[in-house]
């Protein structure tokens, strides 16, 4: 008698600004996932496995005497993305595990692309070679002002003694755009879903699992 067939995990990804508090409620959402009695996995990008990690900490967070061009900006994320996807995000996936991910492609075409300016067709491209035919089931798109998530960013950073890594010392305005990407993204996709972070941790919460709730029968 052949075992049952191994019901597919979900994908879930968490996208947006500085600040926004996507860690918190991605472990709060875990958390309540988990009592759901589902199977969960929290992950973040750029990152989630050994090698990934190096690329985020040594090459692509840390602060460098010689300038980064955009384009390896690109690459190395596209780099720890196709590793991340193959050795973590795909194998728990395939044994039914929920996988809620800090940030996905969303971010690169945020931030690389509406951000840097990058061409958008070109990021396209290297998606396709990254991850073909995988793509969330579900994007929680947390929203908040610029300033509003700066001023939370930098309150962090003073708590946690962390220091401020390159993408958080950029001008207003590239921050500006990036919101502008992940708006364009949101209103152009039916996965994205909104979710006001300028509310109590609470509402914010309670969104998010009224948006996963009506997607769990499906």
């Amino acid at each position: 008698m052949s075992s049952p067939a191994v019901i597919r995990g979900r994908f879930i990804t968490f996208e947006g600004g500085e600040g926004v508090g996507k860690t918190t409620n991605i472990k709060l959402c875990a958390d309540w996932l988990g009592q759901q009695g589902y199977s969960v996995l929290t992950t973040r990008e750029p990152g989630g496995t050994p090698i990934a990690e190096i690329i985020r900490n040594k090459l692509l967070k840390a602060h460098h005497a010689e300038p980064m061009h955009p384009i390896t900006e690109l690459l190395l994320m596209f780099a720890a993305r196709a590793q991340h996807v193959e050795s973590l995000v795909k194998p728990a996936l395939e044994q039914g595990t929920w996988v809620l991910c800090d940030r996905f492609t969303d971010s690169t075409i945020a931030y690389q692309g509406f951000g840097r300016g990058l061409d958008l067709e070109t990021i396209a491209t290297l998606r396709d070679l990254a991850h073909p035919g995988l793509e969330p089931d579900i994007t929680l798109l947390l929203d908040a002002p610029v300033m509003v998530g700066m001023s939370r960013a930098r309150h962090r950073s003073l708590e946690t003694l962390e220091e401020t890594d390159r993408f958080e010392t950029e001008e207003h305005a590239f921050f500006e755009r990036v919101r502008d990407g992940f708006h364009a993204l949101s209103a152009t996709n039916p996965r994205f879903h909104r979710v006001d972070a300028t509310q109590a941790l609470e509402q914010v919460q309670l969104d998010v699992q009224t948006i996963l709730s009506s997607k769990m029968s499906r």
